[in-house]
């Protein structure tokens, strides 16, 4: 298949915009410069003609923007597909991270807010490939840093905000200290 290496630069760049999307849209792949958007394109373009479920596999390191090339792709879609949804489809999709987040990321020594879990993002679309519907899976990767990390990393999130919380009422019943009393530090 198609691969595409890309690299996280650590800033917003033009080249994501709604002008770049109707740039690439319609497009054959290699008529372009390598792009997310030309990878979305010949998805989309695979499943309406061969009407065939297609697959992009974002991958790589903590810190190498895989939720944000993610973000781009479901954009893509949405714009191309002209959905009918006022809402982007990327903000319905990705408006349960902060949850996610706080159960599956932690503080490791490359990031303060490094996904320790994967994600599956199935995107649904109508017969005239309009998206319907998305949903997304997590499977969380690393079990055992619920009782253990290595030195300079940190537990899950979860753990910190709820000792952050543990003087409030409805808290009080789980008998919570300070993180550092926990021994989550």
């Amino acid at each position: 298949g198609i691969i595409l290496v890309a690299i996280n630069p650590y800033k917003q760049l033009p080249i994501y915009g709604d002008a770049i999307i109707h740039a690439y849209s319609g497009q054959n792949m290699g008529d372009m410069d390598p792009h997310i958007f030309a990878v979305a394109e010949e998805a989309y373009k695979q499943m309406a003609r061969n009407n065939r479920n297609q697959s992009i596999i974002v991958s790589g390191e903590s810190g190498a923007g895989k939720t944000v090339s993610a973000r781009y792709t479901m954009r893509y879609f949405a714009t191309v597909s002209r959905s009918s949804s006022n809402a982007h489809v990327e903000d319905k999709v990705l408006a349960s991270n902060p949850i996610t987040e706080a159960v599956g990321n932690a503080k490791t020594t490359r990031n303060d807010n490094s996904s320790r879990f994967g994600k599956y993002t199935e995107i649904s679309f109508d017969q005239s490939y309009q998206i319907i519907g998305a949903n997304m899976r997590t499977y969380l990767l690393e079990k055992s840093r619920v009782v253990f990390q290595v030195e300079n990393e940190r537990n899950y999130h979860i753990f910190y905000q709820l000792c952050a919380s543990a003087k409030q009422p409805e808290y009080e019943h789980l008998k919570l200290g300070r993180s550092q009393e926990n021994n989550l530090l």
